[in-house]
């Protein structure tokens, strides 16, 4: 929708953008001014004509959203949401990457309304934009009705050439085109430059025909030509099954005499001389900075006037659709709120069997309990559903043009997996889960890592936990990947030992709403662990518990174990009490959760004047912070071997005999020095 607004004052406007950008990078001292220079035509497109949002209600659902995936250029987004009349001050903008400023050096999701997922690590806005073009088909396709479509937006986004080298974007445009997902329209920032120099350097595919054979829509412009620009957004939305791909050549640093087309515009400040030449060629005031002329305020706040109507229109037929169709908005309130039933977990504990079993094979059969309850419960695997127990029975699969079920195929695309997740989570109104084997967690690090540093509610089934995977050997044998995953801030981490402590564990996910959750199961059975009939399973939800032993106090040690090793740590208790060693058994599910609870609490349940005994079947290194006492931890700090899981049991120690043995003889050598 174009303004009534002659060329002079577009022009206007897009070298306030430009300038904003520039003023903020060089006041810092440091940041990206190129990018935000060469694009800023294509940004003033997007945000004056083509995309439907309302600053007033940031979180309106049927907006459209915008992925800034090159998200180095943040002050290109930071400009443009001061210019669109979101809250973001001028000082807002001067207080670019600096200390506690809602302006980070990149976009960070929770800073600034207006900043839909965090960008920086290339590939993973991209990725995240497709996660919410899906999320967008699947409430579309759920409760668009005949009168009126509650959500039929678009997913708008730059990407650069740094983004189109990593592989998690060819993993996901290849997911975008097969779901036919023609609400994407994409400007690949095509300035030919990268940190090292030309692109040329390592990069000479045609991108057009990569993405033409993924099933997208593409198109080449001139990146600095608004009427070209305009025009492929409008050709861009009529095309409704495949997602677009705008190929824009642009110029890094446009305006600057001394450094557009240069690879020194990338990531560095223009310099004081060399920003007053590139205000002087643009023909911009020297001063003050941070100038906004009053015609481009103007323009922007006819653009908000504009969009309030259509705002107002959506929230009157709204209105009218929730009292016309009371069941689809009583449906959307739980999705959009993720409200879990009431009864929820005693109706849950309630269905558990209480048997022997792989801990995968109890999560499928809870996942298949939880789905039928919680309507916005979508997700699937990386390919290997049939092992990891997460296809949803009676459900149809999502795919090209039918997007009603609620599994997901992602194929062999971990990483993909993983970052359309991520848009998903941060669409709203689904609780998105994937799974792999744990192993394979490797190729899911980087969206991991940022569904933490976002606080999104993510859930993760990993399977296949330990070294006892057997045959397939050391390839397939996670023996680091606990210790890797609990690394990452504000990741739980949770390994259940039996059928109860897996239903324990998903409650957890889906209650945690501030964070991902990884669920780490096996693929041998593992024995039902017998608790007294008054036990209070929240316990379990304090990350450690105690499980046996609890009379003595204190016991002469304290045996600590996570999923199948608890069971054997319960066998040697029995053992250990015949030789006179009287022992407390404590089962740890999720250390992270552990450490966070008091210290009270925590050294009720391993108290610190006793010795501490850990058995897991992984490597060991960070479990030496749980106490200051005494401790053995019984773990693998080496890689595994390809051989049945009983032999490797036997061979590395993890049978009742090899700990035994092992604890035995570290209690008696601690008396003898004491």
């Amino acid at each position: 929708m174009k303004n009534n607004f002659s060329p002079e004052t577009v022009r206007l406007a897009v070298n306030t953008i430009r300038m904003l950008a520039v003023d903020g990078v060089q006041k810092a001292e440091s940041g990206h001014p190129g990018m935000p220079m060469g694009a800023a035509e294509c940004a003033f497109v997007l945000w004056s004509r083509s995309m439907r949002y309302y600053p007033e209600d940031p979180e309106w659902m049927n907006r459209d959203r915008f992925v800034l995936s090159a998200g180095h250029g943040s002050m290109l987004l930071y400009a443009l949401l001061h210019l669109a009349g979101y809250d973001v001050s001028s000082d807002d903008l001067r207080m670019f990457r600096q200390w506690e400023s809602r302006t980070p050096g990149h976009p960070e999701y929770g800073c600034l309304p207006g900043v839909e997922t965090t960008t920086g690590p290339l590939g993973q806005g991209f990725a995240n934009g497709i996660g919410m073009a899906l999320a967008s088909r699947i409430l579309g396709d759920r409760f668009n009705t005949a009168d009126f479509n509650p959500i039929d937006h678009r997913i708008f986004g730059i990407v650069s050439d740094g983004d189109l080298m990593e592989g998690v974007a060819s993993e996901a445009a290849s997911l975008a085109g097969y779901f036919q997902l023609g609400n994407i329209i994409y400007i690949y920032d095509d300035n030919h430059i990268t940190i090292e120099g030309d692109t040329a350097l390592t990069y000479s595919e045609d991108v057009a025909r990569r993405f033409d054979a993924c099933g997208w829509h593409t198109q080449c412009i001139d990146g600095q030509h608004i009427d070209q620009i305009d025009e492929a957004v409008q050709s861009a939305k009529e095309e409704k099954t495949k997602p677009s791909l705008i190929l824009a050549r642009t110029h890094i640093g446009f305006g600057s005499p001394g450094k557009q087309d240069c690879a020194a515009a990338h990531g560095a400040p223009l310099g004081e001389e060399e920003v007053l030449k590139t205000k002087r060629n643009l023909g911009w005031p020297e001063k003050p900075e941070f100038h906004v002329p009053e015609e481009v305020r103007t323009l922007f706040r006819q653009r908000k006037e504009n969009l309030r109507k259509e705002y107002e229109s959506w929230q009157e037929h709204f209105k009218r659709w929730k009292h016309k169709h009371p069941d689809l908005a009583e449906t959307w309130n739980l999705m959009i709120s993720k409200t879990l039933p009431d009864q929820f977990e005693s109706d849950l504990i309630g269905k558990l069997n209480g048997g022997a079993g792989a801990t995968r094979i109890f999560s499928g059969k809870i996942l298949q309990m939880l789905s039928e309850s919680i309507p916005g419960l979508i997700g699937g695997s990386a390919d290997l559903a049939p092992s990891t127990k997460t296809l949803i029975e009676g459900s149809e699969s999502i795919g090209p043009g039918s997007y009603h079920g609620k599994n997901i195929h992602f194929g062999i695309r971990e990483h993909a997996m993983g970052s359309i997740l991520n848009g998903m989570a941060l669409y709203g109104g689904i609780i998105p889960y994937g799974s792999t084997f744990l192993v394979f967690s490797d190729y899911m690090r980087p969206p991991m890592r940022l569904a933490a540093l976002m606080g999104l509610q993510v859930i993760y089934i990993f399977t296949h936990d330990s070294l006892f995977v057997g045959e397939d050997g050391p390839t397939h044998q996670p023996v680091e990947h606990l210790t890797v995953l609990r690394a990452i801030p504000n990741l739980n981490v949770i390994r259940p030992a039996d059928e109860l402590e897996t239903a324990m564990a998903w409650l957890q996910a889906l209650e945690r709403k501030n964070g991902p959750t990884a669920i780490c199961l096996t693929r041998q059975n593992v024995p039902v662990l017998n608790r007294p009939d008054d036990f209070d399973r929240s316990l379990i939800q304090y990350g450690g518990y105690i499980l046996a032993g609890e009379n003595r106090n204190p016991p002469d040690a304290v045996l600590v174990a996570t999923g199948s090793e608890v069971a054997l740590v319960l066998e040697n208790k029995a053992r250990l009490l015949e030789k006179g060693v009287d022992v407390r058994v404590v089962s740890m599910p999720c250390y992270d959760v552990f450490l966070e609870q008091s210290s009270e609490y925590r050294s009720r349940v391993v108290p610190e004047t006793v010795p501490v005994v850990v058995v897991e079947a992984g490597v060991t290194r960070c479990w030496y912070g749980l106490t200051r006492s005494p401790m053995l931890v019984i773990g693998m700090d080496r890689f595994g071997a390809s051989a049945p899981a009983s032999v490797l049991a036997e061979k590395f120690g993890f049978t009742m005999e090899g700990v035994f043995e092992m604890v035995s003889c570290w209690l008696k050598d601690l008396k003898d020095q004491t």
